[in-house]
């Protein structure tokens, strides 16, 4: 078996219905896992673990609303019982934010953007956990972002929530090794989605804003972040934990 085979684990990705998270779910059911697909748009879950189950993979889509512990709590006993216990667990679910200085933002909408990208990565961790500690251990990796390194202008919520993702990871590192738990964070640049259409207005603009602050000179793509947390799922990162992976074409290097 392949160090990145995931064959007979059940994983759970959440923010599965687009973007980052639609590519790893795709990407881990064809390592084998069983995938639950969860987003909090149904018809976007339901999308991809059709398309999964079309290629011949085992998906389950399920809608969650992460920053609300009872569905996160129902959607992890949902999982495990049509799929397994849950063995990979990824935090891919955040919220858009608006570009806004401290003065600019409302607090709603900071606890908003707070609640989805660090409490919603907080509840699902919490209720994917004792099932996954009971099963033998796991890998947990919260999709965090090179702006949770490095600053950008008026992203300060944004950039508050991913550098408190990488730090989650390593204190959940530290508290669940001796549980066979590895927990890592993963760190992409700017990549092409949704996201980036929603902040430039096309892709096209995105390209051509986005690319060049990247030593590669290029948005990443989706399936690059997808290889990589494959990566931290697998064997092949069994030495891994408490670590942030930056898969960020060369964004922070100067």
């Amino acid at each position: 078996m392949s160090n990145s085979s995931l064959a007979g684990k059940a994983a759970l990705v959440t923010g599965a219905g687009n973007g980052i998270g639609r590519a790893i779910a795709e990407t881990f059911a064809k390592a084998g896992a069983a995938v639950a697909c969860v987003d909090l748009d149904a018809g976007h879950a339901a999308a991809v673990a059709q398309s999964i189950g079309q290629s011949g993979g085992r998906a389950l889509a399920l809608t969650c609303d992460v920053s609300r512990e009872a569905e996160t709590v129902a959607a992890a006993n949902a999982a495990r019982d049509a799929l397994g216990p849950v063995r990979v667990l990824v935090n891919a679910a955040a919220t858009i934010d608006s570009n806004a200085s401290v003065l600019e933002l409302e607090p709603d909408a900071w606890d908003r953007i707070f609640a989805v990208n660090v409490k919603g990565a907080f509840l699902m961790s919490r209720a994917v956990l004792p099932m996954m500690i009971a099963a033998g251990g796991g890998s947990i990796i919260h999709i965090a972002s090179q702006l949770g390194r490095v600053a950008a202008p008026r992203r300060v919520a944004y950039c508050s929530t991913k550098g408190a993702v990488i730090q989650l990871a390593k204190a959940m590192a530290v508290d669940h090794a001796a549980d066979n738990v590895r927990v890592n964070a993963l760190s992409p640049g700017a990549v092409a989605t949704g996201r980036l259409v929603h902040r430039y207005g096309d892709m096209a603009e995105a390209r051509r804003a986005a690319g060049p602050k990247h030593l590669l000179n290029r948005l990443g793509e989706p399936d690059e972040i997808a290889q990589a947390a494959l990566f931290l799922a697998s064997d092949g990162a069994s030495f891994m934990t408490g670590a942030d992976l930056l898969v960020d074409g060369g964004y922070t290097t100067i």
